[in-house]
């Protein structure tokens, strides 16, 4: 696929020539995905908590954009995109604080220069992390976020982004992930249910208390990461190219129909088809598309809206509870479900004549699909629990206390609050 081809072009012999228009559409495409992060994710979550735990998840969020930052520039780009290593981690040395780029060094054989493919996928390791939070959102430590976050990445993150785009063991298994359905939403989604399942339950979960205190924070949130995803998709082809447009209306029409499914299901059960429903069926789509972008068709692109709509949603009106965990969130009901099932899906609904040299096709193409995700749910399921341990025992443990709880983070964490309710 053209995203590892873009990650693995400093390998290559080809002469590096810059094309401005794919140049241009990579820097938009990178601020694309930091806006889903901040300050959309941000507004998303934020208007699903209730009003004295927003601030604490815009700090978190905040944070992630700073410190995955840092990490990434400083060893995460060496032991994700490094070409030494092996199959599950990657190393070059000179990656070490990027101090091999310089504002004339290119991806060889590429058309943009190295920076830009760096700090577009700097944008990705930000996301990620960011997208937990919302699993044990309104109970956890700062502190303790922090370090879950930082271990998890490290653990985690990296070794599937070397695995999937960095020439590691499921790029050579001829996995097809176009833009993340493993490396960030399999991967979040099933570090979310491990952190939830070790922090534990809300006090009052489940209870009518638990609603969100801003709807349209989340409609506003989830509009600016329908946007973003453009360039999360769209920006993965690695230049303005006929990929990039093909991803952008697969992801466009995979998004449509899942919504729409999801609004028809709320009619048809709960009599009400709700703005938190419409949003959440928006990002299921979003989510499920990911890996499949660059290589599904406009049928296919709605048949996986569709199936990961219905999939998610009775992941989180049915499974979470009978399972009963508390996924404040629903990150696992939306991005390690809807990543789980996108990535099966992507197997399926292969466009005729996508071929990017190491796809197999077929029923073939699906078992790899599979060993994909499996691979993906045990290695983050263990990064997740060693890291929630370390972060456990670092903390003295995860969650606040029982009336930090009821006085809601903002103020107890971060000393101020969203509202002043006296003014």
């Amino acid at each position: 696929m053209l995203l590892m081809g873009a990650t693995q072009a400093y390998a290559g012999d080809e002469a590096a020539v810059l094309d401005s228009g794919d140049t241009a559409w990579m820097l938009t495409s990178s601020l694309l995905v930091l806006l889903m992060c901040l300050p959309g994710l941000a507004l998303f979550y934020g208007g699903l908590v209730r009003a004295k735990n927003v601030l604490s998840i815009f700090v978190q969020c905040f944070a992630m954009a700073g410190v995955m930052s840092l990490i990434w520039v400083a060893f995460g780009y060496a032991v994700a995109a490094g070409e030494g290593g092996c199959d599950y981690f990657g190393w070059d040395s000179s990656f070490l604080f990027l101090s091999h780029i310089g504002e004339s060094t290119m991806m060889s054989g590429g058309t943009i220069p190295e920076s830009v493919w760096v700090m577009f996928q700097m944008t990705f390791v930000i996301i990620s992390p960011a997208i937990i939070v919302g699993a044990f959102a309104e109970r956890m430590k700062f502190s303790a976020v922090l370090i879950f976050t930082v271990i998890w990445t490290v653990l985690s993150y990296l070794p599937m982004w070397h695995m999937v785009w960095g020439g590691g063991l499921l790029h050579h298994w001829g996995a097809i992930d176009f833009a993340g359905g493993n490396v960030v939403h399999i991967n979040a989604g099933m570090a979310g249910l491990v952190a939830c399942i070790f922090v534990g339950k809300r006090r009052g979960y489940p209870g009518p208390s638990l609603v969100p205190h801003n709807v349209p924070f989340v409609l506003i949130g989830a509009a600016l990461l329908w946007v973003g995803w453009f360039g999360f998709n769209a920006g993965s082809a690695g230049g303005a190219n006929g990929s990039a447009g093909m991803a952008m209306l697969t992801t466009q029409i995979a998004t449509a129909s899942a919504l729409v499914i999801w609004m028809a299901l709320e009619w048809i059960i709960s009599k009400k088809p709700t703005a938190v429903g419409a949003a959440t069926g928006a990002v299921a789509g979003l989510v499920a598309i990911t890996p499949a972008a660059g290589s599904t068709d406009v049928m296919g692109a709605m048949a996986i809206g569709a199936i990961s709509s219905v999939v998610c949603y009775f992941a989180v009106t049915k499974l979470k509870h009978a399972l009963d965990y508390d996924d404040s969130l629903d990150v696992f009901g939306v991005h390690g479900i809807g990543g789980i099932v996108g990535a099966l899906l992507t197997g399926v609904f292969i466009r005729e004549g996508y071929d990017d040299g190491n796809t197999m096709g077929g029923i073939a193409q699906f078992l790899i699909q599979g060993k994909s995700v499996v691979v993906t749910i045990v290695w983050s399921g263990i990064a997740a629990t060693i890291a929630i341990v370390i972060a456990k025992v670092l903390c003295r443990g995860l969650r606040v206390d029982e009336d930090v709880e009821h006085g809601g983070l903002d103020r107890t964490d971060h000393g101020e609050e969203a509202y002043n309710w006296e003014a």
